[in-house]
């Protein structure tokens, strides 16, 4: 998958979470956001992942940095699994929780097939170990080439809680790999 990492924690100004990727746009954003966000959760593990709107319903496994502060990729053998990067927030709390995964494998597509299609002020939903659910509202999908990924708006940090949401995307080539990074913006909207 290619990404590269640090945590996006709100009281870790230097932290980025790097990827190998850089900037075409997608869709605006959500025009109409709450008037006020919900207080951050503490720190819980996530246990689920859904897009509704996309018909995503999907078991977590963390996932920790290697090498040169690369994010493991969930396993190719699980095609249906979304990663957590365990060094950062949990979701629903303060700061930015990543989300990967593939969008296919080699025995077809995947949990993130249709990431890119999500719209603005759809839902996401995170259910935790704790027993709540951290609910996300997508603020804007882009797609950002692997030669120029924008680290710092990406993977910054960041005050609220905020939660990004990353697969491949562009050309595919048995050589290089894809092309592109698709990222998807959400912020925490409710609790449950």
């Amino acid at each position: 998958m290619g990404l590269y990492s640090g945590p996006g924690r709100a009281d870790d100004p230097d932290a980025a979470l790097a990827v190998g990727a850089g900037g075409a746009s997608g869709p605006e954003s959500c025009e109409a956001p709450p008037a006020s966000s919900p207080r951050p959760l503490p720190r819980s593990r996530p246990t689920s992942f859904r897009i509704p709107s996309l018909g995503i319903d999907a078991p977590i496994t963390a996932l920790r940095l290697y090498g040169e502060r690369q994010l493991e990729s969930p396993p190719v053998g699980r095609p249906r699994l979304v990663g957590w990067y365990e060094g950062g927030p949990t979701p629903g709390e303060a700061g930015t929780a990543i989300a990967v995964g593939h969008r296919d494998t080699l025995t077809g597509p995947a949990v993130f097939a249709g990431l890119a299609q999500v719209k603005p002020c759809k839902l996401i939903e995170v259910k935790r170990a704790d027993g709540r659910t951290a609910v996300y509202t997508v603020d804007r999908m882009k797609v950002y080439d692997k030669a120029g990924f924008p680290d710092k708006e990406v993977y910054g940090p960041v005050r609220r809680p905020e939660l990004r949401v990353l697969t491949c995307g562009g050309l595919y080539s048995r050589r290089t790999g894809y092309t592109s990074n698709v990222v998807v913006f959400a912020h925490l909207t409710a609790t449950k």
